[in-house]
């Protein structure tokens, strides 16, 4: 009995890596996929709901001719992946990778269409060098913020799960830098996909460089992007209602992300250990 319980301890272990291992992945390869963050019993309820919710709200169009919609502010309307965002084991990645007082930069709702076509490569915000608050090329080997993508849909070859270039949130610079000579939209040549069940969760260092492709299956491919960042990373060229978003984004006739303010009543059905990640957003 002894044997069969350290057996299937160390069987554990071995399909659950600790903490520091998936640290040291996304230190070394630029991200990791962590599973079971929704529960498995949970996923296709959640992912009915996430094609209502989607269908019920305007839907932005963010590749018009490449069939990406999104809904921005997403926990504002919304708070059905709440519990998700403060995952236990996702914090304490994110504690070691950003340290404390982390806050949620972003969260939108994306829904890769069938038919859709592959999208640029790129880093995301604040290295994406179109955006008006960047940080520009040749940036500094700092880890400054993650984007983590909640897989509500299993990603697959066939609905175009997350292309990724390992190692390359290392590199100086990003394909959006017009600069830098590379073609965006061109296969790299060590390019990876990222396919895992639904309810798992890819989180990447936000240098790195990345790509949704094609869909060529029959269903919508549903996911959940949330942007994590340290305590002292600016936010507020993201905050429609700044006063430095309007200087430095409107005034010059400049695009960058935006995330709308949670109403009260909305951040008030949060789970409690969600709200601390999100108390900056609250309208006031």
């Amino acid at each position: 009995l002894r044997s069969r319980m350290a057996t299937s301890m160390r069987s554990k272990s071995m399909a659950t890596p600790d903490i520091q291992t998936f640290v040291d992945r996304v230190h070394e390869t630029g991200y990791c996929l962590i599973p079971d963050v929704i529960p498995e019993a949970n996923c296709q309820s959640l992912h009915a709901h996430l094609i209502s919710v989607g269908e019920k709200l305007r839907r932005e169009e963010i590749y018009a001719s490449q069939q990406v919609s999104a809904v921005k502010g997403l926990l504002g309307v919304d708070q059905s992946v709440a519990e998700y965002l403060a995952d236990e084991r996702v914090l304490a990645i994110l504690g070691q990778l950003l340290g404390d007082n982390l806050r949620i930069s972003f969260c939108s709702l994306l829904t890769n269409e069938p038919g859709k076509e592959r999208t640029d490569m790129h880093a995301d915000w604040p290295f994406n060098q179109n955006n008006a608050c960047h940080i520009p090329t040749p940036y500094p080997d700092l880890l400054m913020h993650t984007t983590a993508l909640l897989m509500v849909s299993p990603f697959t070859k066939e609905n175009g799960g997350t292309i990724v270039v390992p190692g390359s949130h290392q590199r100086t610079t990003n394909p959006t830098d017009k600069h830098a000579g590379i073609d965006s939209l061109a296969a790299q040549p060590d390019e990876q996909r990222i396919t895992g069940p639904a309810g798992s969760l890819l989180l990447m260092d936000s240098r790195l460089w990345h790509a949704a492709p094609e869909n060529r299956s029959s269903e919508p491919r549903v996911c959940v992007a949330i942007r994590y960042a340290p305590w002292w990373l600016n936010l507020e060229p993201l905050d429609p209602k700044s006063e430095l978003r309007r200087q430095w984004v409107e005034e010059r006739g400049l695009k960058e992300n935006d995330q709308s303010r949670i109403p009260r009543e909305a951040y008030e059905r949060l789970p409690e250990k969600a709200k601390p990640l999100l108390r900056h957003w609250v309208e006031s």
